[in-house]
C-alpha cells in the first residue's frame, strides 16, 4: 500500500514523464486511491501534478505521462491519514518554496506535528501524514546547512513507520529514507533512482541495492552514498545484480487478471512440486523447520488461512505442535511464552507485510534464531532478511485478492510433510490434472450461481475439521471483490448464536470432506429447517446431494486435498459475483497488495 518511485538523470529528459508513469504502473498493485508526479527541470522549476483517482484517469486529466525534466519522483497512495482527496494526494511541497517529498507509510503522531508546525508558522493543504512529515523535514533544513542533514534532524520528530523521498531546489541530489517501510535502490546507465518495490526497478536496471531500516541514501545521476540515518556514517554495501529471468503479467484472452490468476493455479502447482520434489536443499530445509518441538505459522488474511490449513495438515499427517496465528495477535499472545527452540515459520506473498515484520523484529530482537520464510516475491524485504526460505514460485499476482498465491502457500505445507516422511506425494502428483478438470467443471456451473447471489443480504460459509480454514478464505474473497456481508464458521458453532441471522432463503455454503459428513448433514439440516438455502461443495455423495439444495462435486475424495479443490469453487464465486456487480475485481475498493502499515 502506497508506492514511491525517484529517479534523477544526467540530463534533462522531454520523456521522464513516461518513464515515472512506466514505474507507477508497477507499483499499481500495491493499492491506491490517489496519484501524484513531480518533476524538476534543469533550472530547478517545479511541475507538480496530482488528484485522487486512477492512474489513467489522472493521466488523462493531468498529462503525467508528458512531464519533462532532470529528476522526478512519482507516488501511489493508500489513504490512512487524510482522506482520498486532491490536497491530500503526493508528492507534497513545503510552504517555503524549496521543499518537495513523497512518502510511503504511516507516521502516527502526524496530529502533534501538523499542530506544532502551524504554531510555527507552517501552512498545510491538507491532513495526510505525507505532508506532516515534509514541513517537518522543512523546519529541519531551517537550522541545517545540508538536506541530508534535515532529513535526519527531522526524522527525530517522527513516530511511525516509513520510507520517503526528499528534494530540493538548487540540489541536484535527492535524499531517500528506509525506516520500516521498503526501500530499494538501483543504478543504470546515466541515472540513479529508487522505488518501494524491486520489479519497478527491474523496468529499467538489473543493478540494485536493497536497503534496511535505520537507513538513508543521497543520490545523484551517477552516485549514491548509504548512510546511517541515526548518525549519518556511511555504510558499506555493494551493488547487487538479479539474475533471474524478469516476468510480465499479462492476461491474454482472460478479462481480467483475476480469472488468468485462478487458471494459473494448476501450472503453478506444478511448478512448485517439481521444484521441492528434486530440490535436495527444500527439503533439508523443511526437515530442519519440522524437527522443531513447537511451530509458529505466522500470517495475516489469505496467508493467516494457509497457515491454517498447515496447521491441520502438520498435526494431521506427522502430529507435530504447529500453532497458525495471525501476525497482528502474536505477540501478546504467544510473546511471553516463546521458547529458544521453537521455530517460526513467517507467511507473506508481498514478503512487506508489516505486521509481519513486526513480529520478525520482535522475536529477533529476543535472540530467537530459528526463523523462516515463506515468501512470494524476490528481493522484498522477508525475502532478504530471512534466507531460510521457502520460495511459492507464484510469480507476479496482479489481483489484488490473493489467488495463485494462496493456493501454493497452503500447498506448500504439504510438501512440507512429505519431505518430512508423510505419504503424501501419491496424493499430490496427480493434483495438476484434478485441477484442470475441476476448474473447467465450475466455470460452467458457478457463474449462474453468482449472478443469483448478487442480491444476497449476506452470506455464510462453513466447514467442519480441515474444512475451516477455506470457508474463512471463501468469506474473505467474497468480501474483497463482491463486497457482500460474509462470514466463515467453524460448522458445529454456528448454532452458539450465528443461527439467530438465518431466516427463509438465507443462502449458506457448506465445504465437506467425506470423512465428516455425518456431523456436516447435521449441521446442514440446523439450518435447512429454518429456512436456509443449503449449497454443498464436496466430492460426490449420495447423502450429502439428498441433504443439499445444491451440490457441487469436487474431483477428489482426498481430505487433504478437499479444501485446496473447494477454494476454486469459492474463487470463483467471488469472481464472478464481482463482475455481475458491475465492480472491477482486480482492484476492489479500498484494498492494498502489499500492506505495510500497522
Amino acid at each position: 500500500m502506497c508506492g514511491i518511485f525517484a529517479i534523477v538523470f544526467n540530463r534533462s529528459r522531454s520523456d521522464l514523464g513516461s518513464i515515472l508513469y512506466k514505474a507507477a504502473s508497477r507499483l499499481l498493485y500495491r493499492g491506491y486511491d490517489s496519484v501524484g508526479f513531480a518533476t524538476l527541470d534543469a533550472q530547478d522549476k517545479v511541475d507538480l501534478r496530482k488528484d485522487k483517482g486512477k492512474l489513467d484517469d489522472v493521466n488523462r486529466e493531468l498529462h503525467l505521462s508528458q512531464m519533462q525534466g532532470v529528476r522526478g519522483m512519482v507516488q501511489l497512495r493508500w489513504a490512512t491519514f487524510g482522506a482520498p482527496s486532491k490536497k491530500n494526494s503526493q508528492p507534497h511541497r513545503g510552504c517555503r518554496g524549496k521543499m518537495i517529498s513523497a512518502h510511503n507509510g504511516n507516521i502516527v503522531n502526524t496530529t502533534e506535528l501538523i499542530d506544532d508546525l502551524t504554531a510555527k508558522g507552517h501552512l498545510f493543504q491538507g491532513d495526510n501524514d505525507g505532508e506532516a512529515l515534509c514541513h517537518r523535514v522543512e523546519e529541519s533544513r531551517e537550522t541545517t546547512a545540508t538536506l541530508e542533514e534535515a532529513v535526519r534532524e527531522g526524522h527525530r520528530f517522527i513516530q511511525g513507520h516509513y520510507s520517503a523521498v526528499f528534494a530540493e531546489e538548487g540540489d541536484p541530489r535527492m535524499v531517500a529514507v528506509k525506516a520500516g517501510s521498503s526501500l530499494f535502490l538501483g543504478q543504470g546507465d546515466g541515472f540513479v533512482c529508487i522505488s518501494s518495490d524491486l520489479p519497478s526497478i527491474l523496468e529499467f536496471t538489473r543493478t540494485y541495492v536493497p536497503l534496511k531500516d535505520g537507513e538513508m541514501v543521497i543520490f545523484d545521476s551517477q552516485s549514491f552514498s548509504l548512510r546511517s540515518l541515526q548518525g549519518g556514517e556511511p555504510i558499506l554495501r555493494p551493488l547487487q545484480t538479479y539474475t533471474e529471468e524478469i516476468t510480465v503479467a499479462e492476461k491474454g484472452a482472460f478479462p481480467h487478471f483475476m480469472l488468468k490468476e485462478i487458471h494459473d493455479q494448476p501450472e503453478g502447482a506444478l511448478e512448485l512440486q517439481r521444484f521441492a520434489f528434486s530440490s535436495k536443499e527444500y527439503r533439508q530445509r523443511a526437515q530442519r523447520l519440522l524437527k522443531h518441538p513447537r511451530i509458529f505459522l505466522i500470517g495475516s488474511g489469505s496467508s493467516y488461512h494457509a497457515a491454517l490449513m498447515g496447521e491441520y495438515a502438520l498435526k494431521n499427517t506427522l502430529g507435530l505442535d504447529v500453532n497458525a496465528c495471525v501476525a497482528g495477535e502474536f505477540i501478546g499472545r504467544y510473546g511471553a511464552v516463546l521458547k529458544p527452540e521453537d521455530g517460526f515459520l513467517f507467511i507473506s506473498q508481498s514478503g512487506e507485510t508489516k505486521d509481519l515484520l513486526l513480529v520478525v523484529d520482535f522475536v529477533e530482537k529476543r535472540g530467537l534464531k530459528n526463523l523462516y520464510s515463506l515468501v512470494n516475491v524476490t528481493g522484498s524485504t522477508l525475502h532478504t532478511r530471512l534466507p531460510e526460505r521457502f520460495p511459492i514460485l507464484s510469480h507476479q499476482e496482479v489481483g489484488v485478492a490473493a489467488t495463485k498465491t494462496f493456493f501454493n502457500q497452503a500447498l506448500t505445507f504439504l510438501i512440507l510433510a512429505e519431505a518430512a516422511g508423510a505419504p503424501i506425494r501419491g496424493s499430490i502428483e496427480s493434483l495438476h490434472d484434478l485441477l484442470k478438470e475441476q476448474l473447467r467443471i465450475f466455470s460452467e456451473s458457478v457463474p449462474p450461481l453468482a449472478r443469483s447471489l448478487t442480491s444476497a443480504r449476506a452470506l455464510f460459509f462453513l466447514g467442519y475439521g480441515v474444512s475451516h480454514p477455506a470457508v474463512l478464505e471463501a468469506a474473505l474473497k467474497v468480501k474483497e471483490l463482491a463486497y457482500t456481508p460474509s462470514e466463515g464458521f467453524f460448522s458445529s458453532e454456528f448454532k452458539h448464536g450465528p443461527l439467530a441471522m438465518i431466516e427463509e432463503g438465507q443462502p449458506v455454503f457448506f465445504l465437506s470432506t467425506l470423512g465428516d459428513k455425518e456431523l456436516t448433514v447435521a449441521h446442514i439440516n440446523e439450518i435447512k429447517v429454518r429456512g436456509g438455502i443449503i449449497h454443498t461443495v464436496s466430492p460426490e455423495d449420495s447423502l450429502l446431494r439428498k441433504n443439499s439444495h445444491a451440490l457441487y462435486p469436487l474431483e477428489t475424495e482426498d481430505p487433504l486435498l478437499v479444501p485446496l479443490m473447494g477454494v476454486l469453487f469459492f474463487q470463483l464465486l467471488a469472481y464472478h459475483m464481482a463482475v455481475a456487480a458491475g465492480e472491477n475485481p482486480d482492484t476492489p475498493r479500498n484494498l492494498s497488495k502489499s500492506i505495510t502499515v500497522d
